[in-house]
């Protein structure tokens, strides 16, 4: 099978880009946003600039190297660093840190040794999940 050249540039694709499912109105959908804005460090000034609304998720992919994946996570640990050192976020931003940081703290040692814990984990999993989904 041929393959035809892309039509776009690959310098372009060549770079992390990162996408967020908002949740507005009518539903989930992926935010509109500029290539140039796609970037790491411009993402996380959108979220403590208040661009985002009620964010749900956050997709990063790199379009060359072929791969993607759920940043979500590693978004969330971000923001939370960037509060401790003072910077101020929205509810909903607020919601989407919790929603990842806990999930994340639910797999250490420390977390595993508490009933309490664990049943909250498994609690806000099922949470998580079922947003995801909506």
């Amino acid at each position: 099978m041929r393959t035809l050249p892309s039509v776009i540039p690959s310098d372009r694709l060549d770079r992390d880009m990162y996408l967020v499912l908002e949740d507005f109105s009518s539903g989930p959908a992926w935010r509109e946003t500029d290539e140039d804005r796609t970037d790491y460090r411009t993402l996380i000034s959108d979220f403590l600039s208040g661009q985002y609304d009620h964010p749900l998720r956050v997709v990063a992919f790199n379009p060359l190297e072929g791969w993607s994946r759920d940043a979500s996570e590693d978004v969330a640990q971000e923001l939370e660093l960037r509060i401790s050192e003072g910077h101020e976020v929205a509810e909903p931003v607020r919601e989407f840190i919790e929603r990842f940081t806990a999930s994340a703290h639910c797999g250490s040692m420390e977390a595993a040794t508490s009933a309490d814990r664990g049943s909250t984990c498994k609690a806000t999993a099922v949470t998580t999940a079922k947003s995801a989904l909506r």
